[in-house]
């Protein structure tokens, strides 16, 4: 297995602590790219998973707003599962890297923001692709 930093990265989002409870802020300081889309997973059957494929030029951070689910990372020569359960602590997934996501427990939400919008071409979708992608 990977050492994580190689292939993903761990970022703590800033948080207010207060006695009616936590407040997490994303402002443009908390992820390294500029914010072109958020967008969220929810209700993700039992035994599914997400993911499945890699970005060309896209950068990604996940953050699992309730529940929990695992994320496993793989840069085409090593591979590195994480699990997310914090509200306050998300995942960076750099562009070129395959993910899957799956094992989301009951009422698990994963946030997403992105660092474009979403267009097709920046997407490897089969697993061979991204390999051979890797090889050139």
């Amino acid at each position: 297995m990977a050492d994580i930093e190689q292939i993903g990265t761990f970022i703590a989002i800033p948080k207010i602590t207060d006695p009616r409870g936590n407040l997490a802020v994303i402002e443009k300081d908390t992820v390294p790219f500029e914010i072109k889309r958020i967008y969220y997973l929810y209700d993700v059957p039992s035994g599914a998973y997400r993911g499945g494929h890699a970005h060309i030029a896209q950068k990604e951070f996940l953050i699992a707003l309730s529940g929990s689910f695992d994320v496993l990372l793989d840069n085409g020569s090593e591979k590195e599962k994480v699990t997310l359960n914090r509200p306050d602590k998300g995942l960076l997934i750099r562009e070129g890297i395959w993910r899957e996501l799956d094992n989301f427990s009951s009422g698990a939400i994963c946030l997403v923001v992105s660092s474009d919008v979403y267009e097709e071409q920046d997407y490897i979708r089969e697993y061979t692709d991204f390999i051979n992608s890797k090889r050139t």
